[in-house]
């Protein structure tokens, strides 16, 4: 589809760190302002990968509708521009509907891509590429994350040692291009963008501690409904642990229980622990999202007279 050059109808995004409880408002806002929800979540779109990324129940998608949710297979390439084609569609589908448009999600760079441009193309070295994940196999994630600390510090602060694909893409773009990631983001020029007009971001935040606990609880419920025989149904589908979606954060904590490399105890006490630093990971891309407003999640009352407030 084209990018239309702008949108005046209003746009409402929820966004916050993962188990904060945006699920819960978000159901509570479509049905308070007549909204239909909008995924912003890399993992959701995935068929099969349900438990893994706390997809809403069957329930709640009859409840109130949901979009981008379970509309490509693990094995699809789906990235940042797939987001924003797919979304400004269905935002022009709801407003035809006569409805709000709810964006709601915790991956800050699917919505900062859709708020603030895309960035042009970088390029891919697959002979690079190769070389670099036959090292991953051969030395190990920790000592690339080594390299990329002495090459380029500002991404690999922003990546996490387990983030194989992300890691490797830096490095593949330094070697292929000479120059750190952190500056081709630095000079890029963003591409042809959609301005929004009319649109209001709340970032939904509370106090860390109170945070890491809900996280912790997520993560153990998480193991103990089902997400073992899920993870085996997708390698039993040929889905296999070298896939980008099942290197993500549970999946790849899976695999490793799987195979035997840990106990269902080092896999929960792994898990909690990456999904911590990943919410870490999250407020920092909130914190680049222009005009994002923040909200404690315990102020419904707020956020409610806020959106009031906004759309009179």
């Amino acid at each position: 589809m084209s990018i239309p050059p702008s949108i005046d109808k209003p746009v409402l995004a929820l966004v916050g760190p993962t188990a904060i409880g945006k699920t819960a408002l978000s159901l509570l806002l479509a049905e308070r302002f007549n909204g239909e929800i909008i995924s912003v979540d890399s993992m959701q779109v995935y068929r099969f990968m349900d438990i893994g990324t706390a997809k809403v129940s069957p329930e709640e998608r009859a409840r109130i509708a949901h979009h981008l949710i379970d509309i490509v297979d693990p094995d699809t390439e789906y990235d940042a521009a797939s987001f924003v084609r797919d979304a400004l569609q269905v935002i022009e589908d709801i407003h035809h509907r006569g409805k709000i448009p709810l964006l709601t999600g915790g991956t800050g760079l699917y919505l900062r891509s859709l708020i603030d441009g895309l960035f042009s193309e970088i390029g891919h070295f697959p002979e690079i590429r190769d070389s670099l994940q036959q090292r991953l196999l051969a030395d190990g994630p920790q000592k690339l994350h080594e390299e990329l600390l002495i090459k380029d510090r500002s991404s690999a602060l922003r990546i996490s040692v387990n983030d194989s694909h992300r890691l490797i893409r830096a490095l593949e773009i330094f070697q292929g291009t000479g120059k750190p990631w952190s500056e081709h983001i630095a000079d890029h020029q963003l591409l042809k963008k959609t301005q929004f007009s009319n649109i209001l971001q709340v970032g939904l935040t509370c106090d860390r501690k109170i945070l890491y606990q809900r996280i912790d609880l997520r993560a153990r419920l998480m193991l103990q409904s089902g997400f073992e025989q899920e993870v085996r149904d997708l390698l039993t589908r040929g889905y296999g642990p070298e896939l980008k979606s099942m290197q993500s954060i549970g999946y790849r904590h899976m695999n490793n229980y799987i195979n035997n490399l840990w106990d269902m105890a080092e896999a929960e006490r792994v898990l909690a622990r990456d999904t911590r630093h990943y919410a870490k990971r999250q407020y920092t891309w909130f914190n680049g999202i222009t005009d994002l407003q923040w909200f404690d999640v315990q102020d419904q009352d707020l956020i409610l007279d806020k959106i009031e407030l906004w759309l009179n």
